[in-house]
């Protein structure tokens, strides 16, 4: 997951549903679990948060992996406003649906 997590480039997203997607096609199955990609990303996330607070600049862009539908995952390193921060800082609008917060057109930004 991380190493699929690092090839979003800038500006770009992925979804975790498009994460499943890839490592399904990179193994050759059907299908990858969703509650196990979600777990690896959110190791990946906090994993490279740790790694940033120890000076290292290149760590793994986890605010760019959303949830489905776009949202952001809350649940990352500094929450909704963390990750938001980052995402605007990449030219990304993010808006707010009732108590969730989304990137704006963000299946026109998906990475593959």
């Amino acid at each position: 997951v991380d190493e699929l997590m690092r090839r979003v480039p800038r500006g770009r997203l992925i979804t975790i549903d498009g994460l499943r997607a890839a490592l399904a096609k990179k193994h050759g199955v059907s299908i990858a679990c969703p509650l196990t990609t979600g777990i690896f990303a959110w190791i990946a996330a906090h994993a490279a948060d740790e790694a940033e607070r120890e000076g290292k600049k290149r760590i793994t862009p986890y605010w760019r992996t959303l949830k489905a539908g776009g949202e952001i995952n809350p649940r990352y390193p500094g929450g909704v406003d963390n990750v938001a921060r980052r995402l605007r800082a990449e030219g990304h609008r993010i808006v707010k649906k009732g108590k969730r917060c989304l990137v704006a057109a963000h299946e026109g930004r998906l990475a593959w």
